[in-house]
């Protein structure tokens, strides 16, 4: 159209790349997108004083799992001095685009209709967590929304949670509650990307068996009243659910039993008889030491937690002696039925008697084993279950692990802690029965 003249157009070019060169390494010496990203020390639940904010990603496929995170969320007592903080993410599959891409929503305008399914399912999600926030006191909710496809989903996760600093990743089960009181898969790819979380979060992680959490009772307050039972056997997961378990009694209308499982005399003369033997074994002897570090810090938690809920009279510590897993199921069903939610560790990597034989019938070896057996369909259970993992890092400032190749790590991490990075992913099952297949997963980190 002849607007330009060539010395026009060729003097534009030549400033448009000079500006080019001179601004991109200003930029890169400027902008560091690595801090975004600096350590923190609070990953987990265990270290998040009941004095300071509590920070949760909750990871959502529909809005069919929402009253019952609510509730959950509700019943983690946020109060002025520790309000909580709660990072609401939707997942939705990449379809009809190049690329993913994550929105951030602020308040909706009321009447503006829904253009699809997918916005509609984000709009119940929002306004739930909106009804959520105003009615309930100290509790702050971002809501978002990631779409990218399942196999990359399980980033957008860690990223947000890694950017927000959270102590706690909530994840929903990819079974749910059927018609029939029992559990039925819905989208395996769910299930990939619990797999996926487990082996590359940046801090703790619960998965949540959702069979309902709407309280047994009211009280005068108009809130609903939770029963909660916490199966400790030991290790820094049951530590990571007890820490839990305990910020959810400090609400008035929480009443929390705390089972733990002590060896009884047929286990302690075995591992003497281990322990003897393995005394010329070095490495044994290592494995050995560890154990007794983990014996202790559980000890010490315990401790800890009955001296200060002590006079508690909506707290109930019981201690049960079994030899083998059989006594263990035994004494897990004589728990009242009245519990709506149970929380147990993942225990991945660590071994104990006190579950022998519990492993081999394994439907979802992420769960654990006492967390697969409580969502078993032959086990008579119709309570929620939260399946806690604690953040295991390397020290302050270091980066994750790989999880097929873990190193070492600080003093009060022991080796079966490591091992369970190994267990980055499983293959689903058709079976109990059917052999676990183990595959190799990226370094989270060095995708980004």
């Amino acid at each position: 159209m002849q607007v330009l003249d060539e010395k026009s157009f060729a003097i534009m070019v030549i400033v448009a790349l000079g500006m080019t060169a001179v601004i991109t390494p200003i930029v890169t010496m400027v902008y560091k997108p690595s801090k975004n990203f600096t350590p923190y020390k609070r990953r987990t639940v265990q270290k998040i004083k009941l004095d300071r904010e509590f920070r949760v990603v909750v990871s959502i496929h529909t809005p069919r799992i929402v009253p019952t995170v609510i509730s959950l969320l509700e019943s983690s007592c946020p109060t002025k001095k520790s309000p909580i903080c709660v990072y609401a993410l939707h997942l939705v599959e990449l379809t009809g685009r190049a690329s993913g891409m994550l929105i951030v929503h602020n308040m909706r305008k009321s009447g503006r209709p829904a253009m699809n399914r997918t916005q509609a399912q984000s709009d119940h999600i929002i306004n739930a967590f909106e009804n959520f926030e105003k009615s309930t006191g100290c509790v702050y909710v971002q809501t978002l929304t990631a779409v990218s496809p399942y196999s990359t989903m399980h980033e957008d996760i860690c990223v947000t949670a890694e950017e927000k600093r959270v102590a706690l990743i909530i994840v929903p089960f990819h079974k749910q509650q059927a018609v029939d009181g029992g559990l039925e898969a819905t989208n395996p790819a769910f299930r990939t990307i619990n797999q996926n979380v487990l082996a590359n979060a940046p801090c703790s992680v619960g998965i949540l068996v959702d069979r309902g959490l709407s309280g047994s009772a009211r009280s005068t307050m108009n809130q609903v009243s939770h029963h909660v039972a916490v199966l400790f056997f030991g290790g820094p997961d049951d530590r990571e659910a007890l820490a839990y378990a305990w910020r959810m009694s400090e609400h008035p209308n929480v009443n929390l039993t705390v089972m733990r499982f002590l060896p009884g005399e047929t286990v302690i003369e075995t591992e003497r008889s281990d322990s003897t033997n393995s005394r010329n074994d070095h490495s044994i002897l290592t494995v050995e030491t560890e154990r007794d570090r983990e014996k202790q810090l559980d000890e010490e938690y315990v401790t800890h937690f009955r001296t200060k809920t002590g006079n508690d009279e909506s707290i109930a510590y019981i201690e049960r002696v079994v030899n083998h897993g059989e006594e263990t199921v035994g004494a897990i069903r004589t728990i009242d039925n009245s519990h709506d939610l149970f929380i147990v560790g993942r225990g991945q990597g660590t071994i104990s008697p006190l579950i022998s034989g519990l492993t081999d019938w394994s439907e979802c070896p992420e769960l654990g084993a006492i967390g697969d057996l409580l969502a078993s369909s032959d086990f008579a259970m119709t309570a929620s279950v939260l399946v806690v993992q604690q953040y295991v890092g390397m020290g302050s400032g270091d980066p994750l692990a790989i999880p097929d190749s873990p190193s070492q790590h600080s003093e009060h991490v022991n080796i079966e802690q490591t091992n369970r990075r190994s267990h980055s992913s499983y293959t689903s099952q058709s079976s109990y029965r059917e052999q676990l297949q183990q595959q190799r997963q990226p370094d989270f980190h060095s995708q980004h």
